[in-house]
């Protein structure tokens, strides 16, 4: 049996590492005699991290930097035609693939369409030219604007073999692009598989999740703009947690978002300010393990706080972080990025605290659900990886 794993994986993003950590952690314990193969942008960090086969997906190494000379132009375009050689001959030799969790649905965040929703439309290409099944396992998706960008994530969609979401509204939104979900399950979030840390919270400690936000993929034109006034308010809110006695630690959910919180850091000039450094979801957990209660922007920094039972609020930059905190019974915590409110989050985050016990048990409960959901999503995928031998 050869099994593929396939995505943005090893570039920094802690979520989507923490798909990658948890599934393989579910096939190395139910199918350890299979051979298992990453497929993936970043394939030194993953080899290195989790001792696993791994091999690049571009050709063309910078394929995510913006191409400003004609070289850089000729040499992108060239790599997308080596990039179906190269996505044939990888695929062709797997017996499933699986794209483990991951926005990779959506355009919440900017997108070019001959990035990786050309790689994933590849994938499920040659997937049906080579018979190999290819499984979205619990993904995101969103309503897709532009039409390049919709025309192939649908196509890439379409010709999976399994399709499972983490969420309603990422199957609402694909249905409402044309594609059958009617046999499309729904289950969570693949990092709810993972252990939670041992909860040694520091009292009076609050976590502040930030990030790079530069608005969607449709805001190019104003993203500066955005940037900016996300940074600010963000600074104004730090600067009142630590003027009223609390101790702050910084949180990224990406090593982009380091020079965030760097900013934010310079711009308050205070000893109760810090920034906590994590190259892993397990090692965000354990150090959100130790505050008290949390506000993040980042989808994963969300939905770690809340896996670990701590008072959250979510200032979100796309619908998922919404339903995520309705789906966890704590969905009056939350905000858009886009109209952060300075004023209403110093309300917000005080009456979490005042109501902290009470919130603390709500997620309890709903963690429990969760762990189950997942759980099933997991025997899913095994029933189809003892399927899928040739």
């Amino acid at each position: 049996m050869r099994i593929g794993l396939f995505g943005l994986l090893g570039t920094g993003n802690l979520g989507n590492d923490g798909s990658l950590t948890a599934v393989l952690a579910h096939l190395r314990a139910e199918h350890p005699h299979a051979g298992i193969e990453v497929f993936c942008s970043g394939p030194d960090e993953v080899r290195a991290r989790h001792g696993v086969s791994a091999i690049r997906m571009n050709w063309y190494r910078d394929e995510y930097t913006t191409a400003s000379r004609l070289g850089s132009v000729v040499r992108k375009g060239l790599g997308k035609v080596i990039d179906f050689f190269r996505t044939a001959n990888w695929v062709r030799k797997q017996d499933v693939v699986i794209v483990p969790g991951m926005g990779v649905l959506e355009t919440t965040l900017p997108l070019r369409p001959w990035g990786w929703p050309y790689s994933l439309f590849l994938l499920s290409l040659t997937g049906k030219l080579f018979f190999t099944k290819v499984v979205l396992l619990a993904v995101g998706a969103g309503t897709v604007a532009d039409r390049a960008n919709r025309t192939l994530l649908v196509g890439a969609a379409r010709l999976a073999h399994y399709r499972s979401y983490r969420d309603e509204i990422s199957r609402d939104a694909m249905g409402a692009m044309g594609v059958d979900t009617s046999r499309d399950p729904v289950h969570t979030d693949l990092a709810f598989a993972l252990p939670n840390p041992v909860p040694l919270a520091d009292h009076g400690v609050v976590g502040v999740g930030v990030m790079d936000y530069h608005g969607s993929n449709t805001d190019r034109d104003n993203a500066e703009r955005i940037h900016r006034d996300y940074v600010r308010r963000m600074t104004q809110f730090v600067s009142w947690l630590a003027e009223n006695g609390r101790v702050v630690r910084l949180f990224v959910g990406d090593h982009v978002d380091e020079a965030v919180a760097d900013r934010i850091i310079e711009a308050v000039d205070s000893r109760a300010v810090s920034v906590v450094h994590t190259s892993t979801l397990d090692e965000l957990l354990r150090e959100m393990a130790r505050v008290d209660a949390i506000v993040a922007s980042r989808y994963h920094n969300v939905l770690a706080a809340v896996k670990l039972g701590k008072p959250t609020v979510a200032v979100g930059y796309a619908a998922k972080s919404d339903a995520l905190m309705a789906e966890m019974g704590v969905g009056e915590f939350c905000q858009s990025i886009r109209d952060l409110d300075v004023d209403r989050l110093v309300k917000q985050f005080t009456v979490m605290e005042e109501r902290s016990a009470e919130l603390r048990a709500v997620l309890t409960r709903r963690n429990t659900e969760m762990t189950r959901r997942v759980e099933l999503q997991l025997a899913e995928l095994s029933a189809i990886v003892r399927g899928s031998s040739r």
